[in-house]
């Protein structure tokens, strides 16, 4: 009989083998050794329905982790929810999951309570009492359900199996690899695949040490490499450049850091050499939550060498580029689909391939160069913003005719929102600013408002938004 390729018989191995050794090092929850994940995370799944959804509204804490374990160990799916979101996004998801219980950190209660005020669906707050589950998990047992943003205004549910989690963590252990005696810097947040599954899980399936931040805050970080003897990291360029912007950055001891990862987005050159010298050499990466998320990384010995690639694909993981130049995608790690929207699923796919999205070039080594994207995403501190959920909350408002939203390039970022709108009436800056923060999350709110008198489009009626950072502005 084969092993079942499942997420729960990883901590299970593990906690069997060293279940004194220290799993979790959190600040506000002590320390949890690998016994402790296995019997909480056990004691949890004995009160979870196999397929049941499990949404959580939390920052990222030892406990998360358990129930991460005990959605694996139950055959259910972990639904974690952005604490970055308003309250109407939480409700729509909420909505969508229809989850048996909703889980919310107490320091987020009142952003769930708002949520829940909008939502149709009335899970329960709390876990009901244990009752062993029926079955033992499958490999094809979804497991993470993670939205991502539409382009059509509505977010989707990325449903990844319990398989997928295993064929992308190992491969993310081949490609570049975590030993039991790493201290794992984790401060990519949990409501993000990349927060599992980029150096956590498999951390906890090599049984390293995880040092689990709630969030991320530079001098924080740049404490703990020197104090705590941190090994290797994950985080997206906005992370990096804030570390480098900080004032103990060039007198800090970085000496212990063997490996820093980043993706969300194409690291500027420049930020690397900053990092380069100071004697670390960060490998670049792409993923997307649909390939759950490892695609491309870049092999430590080429980080000087191909600075600025995304590198090759993961083992498992196979890409071609189609004839429009968009990076196509297949593996074991290729997600199951959209939750509950098959169409969504069926255009998401070219045969088995997934399209995503992304326009590349392919170098003569095999290394992929990621050169833009077909959609008009924006990658804003390596959160997705789609402009079509943007510019339907603009179009709410009574004084705005018309509006359409672009990326703009922005050195703290990587990218921020650039407003272009056609009034009936005169509104203000701060008005238009006002608004969004009050229905979307703060990443998505513009951060310019531009008055045009018509917005520039085709001969077929469709806005040219290429055009826009060209046109005088009518303020």
């Amino acid at each position: 009989m084969s092993a079942p390729l499942t997420i729960d018989r990883m901590l299970r191995d593990r906690a069997r083998l060293t279940p004194d050794r220290v799993a979790i090092d959190a600040a506000a929850d002590s320390t949890w050794t690998y016994g402790d994940l296995e019997r909480r995370s056990d004691e949890l799944a004995a009160s979870i329905e196999p397929g049941s959804r499990v949404s959580t509204l939390t920052s990222n804490t030892a406990e998360h982790v358990a129930v991460f374990y005990a959605c694996a160990k139950a055959g259910a799916i972990l639904h974690p929810i952005s604490w970055r979101l308003a309250p109407a996004e939480i409700a729509f998801q909420l909505d969508d999951a229809e989850p048996a219980v909703f889980l919310v950190e107490d320091e987020l209660r009142d952003l769930g309570e708002a949520a829940l005020e909008l939502a149709s669906v009335k899970p329960a707050r709390a876990l009901p009492a244990p009752a062993a589950p029926s079955r033992a998990p499958e490999p094809s047992d979804p497991l993470l359900l993670i939205y991502t943003s539409g382009t059509t205004g509505k977010p989707k549910g990325a449903l990844l199996t319990q398989a997928n989690c295993f064929w992308t963590n190992l491969s993310f252990d081949l490609a570049t690899g975590i030993g039991q005696h790493d201290v794992v810097l984790q401060v990519l947040p949990q409501f993000h695949v990349g927060g599992w599954n980029v150096q956590a899980v498999l951390a906890w399936w090599k049984g390293a040490r995880v040092l689990l931040e709630r969030g991320f805050e530079a001098g924080r970080c740049l404490e703990l490499m020197e104090t705590r003897g941190v090994t290797t990291m994950m985080g997206v360029p906005a992370n990096y450049l804030l570390m480098a912007e900080h004032p103990r950055f060039a007198s800090a001891d970085l000496s212990s850091l063997r490996l820093a990862v980043v993706g969300g987005a194409p690291m500027p050159v420049p930020l690397l050499d900053t990092w380069a010298a100071r004697g670390v050499e960060i490998v670049q990466g792409y993923g997307l939550t649909e390939a759950a998320p490892n695609v491309l990384c870049l092999p430590p010995e080429d980080a000087r060498r191909k600075a600025g690639s995304a590198g090759k694909p993961y083992p498992y993981v196979e890409c071609r580029v189609s004839d429009a130049r968009e990076l196509l995608v297949r593996g074991p790690n290729v997600f199951a689909g959209y939750w509950r929207n098959p169409e969504a699923t069926a255009a998401a796919f070219d045969g088995d391939w997934l399209l995503t999205g992304d326009v590349v070039e392919r170098d003569e080594d095999g290394c992929y160069w990621i050169r833009g994207r077909l959609k008009d995403m924006i990658v804003s501190g390596g959160e997705n913003v789609y402009p079509a959920e943007v510019e339907s909350v603009l179009h709410e408002h009574p004084a705005v005719v018309e509006a359409a939203v672009v990326g703009v390039r922005d050195e703290r970022w990587g990218e921020v929102g650039a407003a272009y709108v056609v009034v009936r009436e005169d509104v203000a800056d701060e008005e238009l600013q006002r608004w969004c923060s009050e229905r979307l999350a703060r990443f998505k709110v513009p951060k310019s408002f531009h008055r045009l008198e018509a917005l520039p489009r085709n001969s077929i009626g469709k806005v040219m938004k290429s055009e826009l950072g060209q046109v005088m502005a009518h303020d």
